[in-house]
């Protein structure tokens, strides 16, 4: 699964790339609660992507080994996305709810991005 890995890898530091972003706009402009609410989506997203990531990997040694295996991780990664939730909806003056949910979804948004450039490279 190193082609896995390879992609992980780049989403990483695309996503990465993204929080310094959200963190200089956090910084530098009145828009405090919105991009602190992309980060802590962001870093959610992230954590989820790497558990599904860390997830698939078992799962295909698994397989390959011929035992079985739990499943993907689908409650740890909910549970981590409403631990999200509640610290927005506790701290509503610190986090925008909105901004939250969009950076909940930034991991997906980036591996269609990548994806769509990786199809469009091949393809030359």
């Amino acid at each position: 699964m190193p082609e896995l890995q390879q992609m992980f890898n780049r989403h990483r530091k695309y996503i990465f790339y993204l929080l310094a972003i959200y963190v200089l706009g956090w910084g530098f402009t009145e828009y405090k609660a919105i991009f602190l609410g992309l980060v802590l989506g962001t870093a959610i997203s992230l954590f989820n992507h790497w558990l599904m990531v860390r997830r698939t990997v078992k799962l295909g040694d698994a397989v390959l080994e011929g035992k079985k295996t739990r499943s993907l991780g689908t409650a740890a990664r909910m549970a981590a996305s409403v631990l999200g939730v509640i610290i927005v909806i506790r701290y509503p003056e610190t986090f925008h709810l909105l901004s939250f949910i969009i950076g909940l979804m930034t991991a997906y948004i980036v591996i269609m991005i990548d994806y769509f450039f990786h199809y469009v490279k091949s393809n030359k």
